[in-house]
């Protein structure tokens, strides 16, 4: 899982009912496996190592001034 400090992490829920939790990524602490340091959109912060499958990553969009 390529991500980089800034992008946004999508984690899909495992619950039909539930929407998915999106934070984005303060750290790389560890490519392979991956392992993140996330905000989340709620303010908490956790560390962060995603199952195949159930995450994305939306990268973070440069925008000039």
């Amino acid at each position: 899982m390529d991500a980089k400090t800034g992008d946004t992490i999508v984690v899909e829920s495992e619950r039909a009912a539930q929407p998915p939790r999106r934070g984005t990524i303060e750290e790389v602490l560890q490519s392979e496996p991956a392992r993140f340091r996330v905000r989340w959109e709620d303010g908490h912060e956790s560390i962060l190592t995603p199952s195949a499958g159930v995450a994305r990553i939306e990268a973070k969009t440069s925008t000039r001034s």
